[in-house]
């Protein structure tokens, strides 16, 4: 190297790292298909691109090929509700094939479940197609809901194919199930008005309700009542403006359901979206379940989307098949709770455009095409906020199909704390990267302050990136830009794919990579390299520039003590 990085290594210290809380704590216990009883076919693990086995929960799951095939547990709880994350087959044309499921409890035949794989399947390069012809395929999963079951602790759970199977490449894999106790549906809050009121709806309204929606924020902003959205499925086709001041209540993520029309789906104006547009507002208590396929960038983002203002709260939504789960801007004192976002075409929760001092807390992702969470302050539209000070905190993120847990692309004195992250096989867990633009002639948004990543878990991360090739499990990324500020402190590694810490500029002959202010403190690497030979605990590539100091940590291949040049 022509520039060194200077590494500072103080007080080096054992393996092992004290207990402490990560992640989101969550209501359900999930069950690993490879851990059961099965005569099946266990597959995995496997770390390479484009396999099922790859996407899977601990990079392994079971292949189940006839209706003489199962996969059975005894449940641990008492439990209401399950969660399968399956795979199947596309059709030939990509758009999906259907397959039956069976369930039994103790024996007897509980439910017939229909499982599709119309969301799943995506091929070629990015930013992908659904055409099986372009090879190099992914997103092989989906999940199926299922409630009102009769569990009790200690009962046994078998789930097989629901007929026969002629055709030899029909399969399904079970990759894990949660079971769950739902607590009943919520009652009406006082001083609310139902969208279900027939003054919304009329008599004679269609299926499609939304009309009735918008008639009922509009009442309720006039009259300061809350709307309420009782136990149900709602189909919307039409966009959903909350204005300033308004309050949204469903019977719980469960219970109340907004739903697309898959007709209409193709057009990007006619999807699932509710557009924050002021201050104060509070929405809770419901899922939505879009009816995305395929991902188009050029297209906008349907889920929750828009400015919250200030003081806003979005809390316990369910979030499925849309672009993304949640993409906000121009926010302040914004809090996002108990959120969970589920097998998305892009981001589950994305911090854009002016945020500030907002803060996603126990939410969880899982199976989304692209960062689980992320904060990026660009800068293509106007910010109302200076952006910074936002936290991730006790957030859980598993499986994308596309890119890394959780991400920070500048911004003042952001924050990563508390988190778990699992199976990040295409990325990152935690990536903090110069990547995505953030400046323009007027705004400079780039890392300032401190960037704090503290007290997080990561267990099998860090795959294969289409563009980036094998992340590591942590990375910072120098690309065209510096790096300033940044305090990784508490984080437990283990069994990284690649590299555990990666350090990397994008041009190895750039002057403008530079690394400054930054410590790696108490960080623990238990196993690297298991899924690529011939990778480091910390990895640094050429280009970096600047100063990294290292303290109190155990990480392969770094020894205590020591001031190292790293020249190229």
């Amino acid at each position: 190297m022509n520039t060194r990085l200077v590494i500072v290594l103080l007080l080096m210290v054992g393996r092992c790292v004290a207990q402490q809380p990560y992640g989101a704590t969550i209501p359900w216990i999930t069950y690993e298909a490879e851990h059961m009883q099965t005569n099946g076919k266990i597959i995995g693990p496997a770390y390479d691109p484009y396999k099922v086995e790859t996407e899977s929960s601990g990079q392994r799951a079971v292949l189940l090929r006839s209706k003489s095939e199962f996969v059975q547990f005894a449940s641990g709880m008492n439990a209401n509700s399950m969660v399968i994350r399956y795979s199947i087959p596309d059709s030939k044309d990509g758009k999906g094939l259907e397959y039956p499921l069976e369930i039994f409890i103790n024996g007897k035949l509980i439910r017939h479940c229909t499982l599709t794989s119309r969301y799943a399947w995506l091929y070629g390069k990015y930013p992908f197609t659904n055409n099986p012809a372009d090879g190099k395929p992914r997103h092989f999963y989906d999940e199926i809901q299922i409630t009102n079951l009769p569990v009790s602790k200690g009962d046994v759970i078998r789930i097989q194919p629901g007929r026969s199977l002629g055709d030899t490449t029909a399969y399904c894999i079970i990759d894990l199930v949660d079971l769950e106790i739902i607590t009943p549906p919520l009652k009406a809050p006082a001083n609310s008005l139902s969208v279900t009121d027939n003054i919304f709806r009329g008599k004679d309204s269609s299926y499609d309700y939304t009309e009735a929606f918008q008639k009922c924020i509009a009442k309720a902003i006039e009259t300061d009542k809350t709307v309420w959205i009782p136990a149900g499925r709602y189909m919307l086709t039409h966009d959903i403006m909350l204005p300033a001041n308004i309050r949204i209540q469903g019977a719980g993520m469960w219970y109340t359901t907004l739903v697309g029309n898959e007709v209409l789906y193709t057009h990007a104006d006619r999807r699932v979206r509710l557009i924050g547009n002021g201050s104060n507002i509070h929405i809770a208590g419901f899922s939505i379940a879009g009816e995305l396929n395929y991902r188009s960038d050029q297209e906008a983002n349907d889920g929750i989307t828009g400015s919250f203002g200030t003081n806003s709260t979005i809390s316990d939504i369910w979030i499925e098949h849309t672009k993304v789960g949640m993409w906000i801007e121009n926010s302040s004192n914004l809090t996002i709770t108990n959120c969970r976002i589920r097998n998305t075409m892009a981001d589950g929760i994305n911090f854009c455009v002016g945020m500030s001092h907002s803060t996603i807390n126990n939410c969880t992702t899982r199976g989304t095409g692209d960062d689980g969470f992320a904060i990026w302050p660009a800068v293509f539209k106007p910010q109302q906020f200076s952006p910074g000070f936002n936290t991730i905190t006790h957030c859980t993120a598993q499986l994308p199909y596309l890119a890394n847990g959780a991400a920070i692309y500048g911004g003042e004195h952001n924050a990563i704390q508390n988190c778990f992250f699992a199976d990040i096989t295409q990325g990152s867990a935690i990536l903090i990267s110069t990547t995505f633009p953030t400046s323009n002639k007027s705004v400079d948004n780039n890392f300032s302050g401190i960037t704090i990543i503290k007290n997080c878990l990561i267990k099998t991360s860090g795959g294969f990136d289409h563009e980036w090739g094998w992340r590591a499990a942590v990375e910072i990324c120098l690309d065209k830009r510096s790096i300033s500020g940044l305090a990784i402190d508490s984080v437990f590694i283990d069994q990284s794919l690649s590299n555990a810490i990666s350090i990397i500029a994008k041009n190895a002959d750039s002057t403008a990579e530079v690394l400054r202010n930054a410590i790696l403190e108490n960080v623990h690497v238990a196993g690297y390299s298991i899924g690529v030979k011939n990778k480091r605990g910390l990895f640094i590539s050429d280009g970096v520039h600047g100063l990294l100091t290292i303290r109190q940590s155990s990480i392969p291949g770094i020894s205590g003590n020591t001031e190292l040049n790293m020249a190229r």
